[in-house]
């Protein structure tokens, strides 16, 4: 459908239109299609970097297009486990009930 808006389109198209734009074609149009990585690759390392940086409103979107993209949700769990180590307890923490409202959301 052409008149269906993007996410980014209906988070932020009032507001910051050009970001909404540049999200759409640029990120997932242009990165994210790239041919070195695939979509399942891309989704487990922005998971990673979401977590690590405690940016859990993305993270939680992230979540659900990483299984979109064939990321288990043991391998999702497992990410939260690992980077409590690394990113620190609370954002291991944050990670993975973040990812449990989002399992069950589903």
């Amino acid at each position: 459908m052409a008149d269906q808006k993007s996410r980014a389109q209906q988070l932020v198209g009032d507001v910051a239109p050009k970001l909404a734009e540049l999200t759409d074609e640029v990120l997932f149009g242009d990165v994210w299609a790239r041919r070195e990585l695939s979509r399942r690759d891309r989704s487990l390392i922005t998971v990673a970097a979401l977590t690590a940086l405690g940016r859990i409103d993305q993270l939680r979107s992230h979540f659900g297009l990483a299984l979109d993209n064939g990321v288990t949700e043991e391998e999702l769990a497992e990410v939260s486990t690992h980077l409590a180590f690394y990113a620190g307890w609370p954002a291991g923490m944050s990670a993975a009930t973040t990812l449990k409202q989002v399992l069950d959301a589903r």
